[in-house]
């Protein structure tokens, strides 16, 4: 106990360590007039709590755009991490937080952090929020589609798995692999659980794989109520595999990845091929 007090009193009189500060409560109330008398009265914008919070992780995870701004451009560390491992771009694509996230992006934050065995990425968070904007934001920035998370495994997983369609939506025009598995499990099995026949129709059109199995053996309709819609919408479609247009759509946007939608943009195309390519059908 006297090496923690003593190694606590150190730490604080180099102004690396602190508990919570009048700085994090102006930040965490989004009180801008406050927190900006605070910084000019000489307070540092890089205290941190013992979890390594700072004041810019306090006003992203609430939201506060303006908060966030004054502590940037007073010096706060745009990529600090929390004991956890997240960062401030983290925190405001958990909040849902355009303004936060597009603000720190300006000031240099990385949209594809590190990822630890405690935290996901900002395209992670994002879905898991389920804020298109968001998502659409970290995927135009250059947020890996395939980053994989130790609990969620890819973006597109925990999107499904937590019924953000649109998220979906996004993730598979942008290039994302349908069929990506963790421990066998597939986007399609997610969409079978939360029994969302859009999603799992979704899917199928970019060339979910309706026979996977996972580690148990199970096939996405096992993880349906039989007489359910999405028993029945996954039944169809294992007995009637995608025609030959629609596999052609596949494979061209296979080969073509992520560039997809940009190589695209760039041919003269008809409207109705265009559209067809892009799944406009289902925007």
């Amino acid at each position: 106990m006297e090496v923690t007090a003593a190694r606590r009193s150190f730490l604080c009189d180099i102004g690396s360590w602190a508990d919570r500060t009048a700085l994090h409560e102006a930040a965490s109330h989004g009180r801008a007039l406050q927190l900006k008398q605070l910084i000019e009265s000489g307070a540092s914008v890089n205290m941190v709590t013992v979890d390594n919070i700072t004041p810019l992780h306090e006003a992203c995870i609430q939201a506060h755009p303006n908060c966030a701004r004054l502590l940037l451009e007073a010096g706060a560390q745009v990529d600090i991490r929390t004991i956890h491992g997240s960062t401030p771009l983290c925190n405001a694509c958990a909040a849902g937080s355009l303004q936060c996230a597009k603000l720190l992006l300006e000031y240099g934050a990385k949209v594809n952090p590190s990822l630890t065995a405690l935290t996901a990425s900002p395209l992670h968070e994002a879905c898991i929020q389920g804020n298109v904007e968001v998502v659409r934001l970290m995927i135009t920035s250059g947020a890996k589609l395939e980053a994989f998370d130790v609990h969620f495994g890819p973006p597109l997983h925990i999107a499904c798995a937590k019924g953000r369609v649109e998220c979906v939506k996004e993730l598979l025009k942008a290039g994302a692999n349908v069929n990506s598995v963790k421990f066998h499990e597939t986007a399609l099995h997610h969409a079978a659980r939360v029994h969302l026949v859009d999603m799992i129709e979704l899917l199928v059109e970019f060339g979910a794989n309706v026979y996977a199995s996972d580690n148990l053996g199970r096939k996405p309709i096992d993880y349906t109520t039989p007489s359910s819609p999405a028993y029945s919408c996954l039944g169809f479609y294992e007995s009637n595999p995608l025609n030959l247009q629609q596999l052609c759509r596949i494979v061209l946007r296979r080969m073509l990845g992520t560039r997809a939608s940009d190589v695209m943009d760039r041919l003269h195309l008809s409207p109705r091929i265009y559209g067809y390519l892009q799944f406009c059908d289902h925007s």
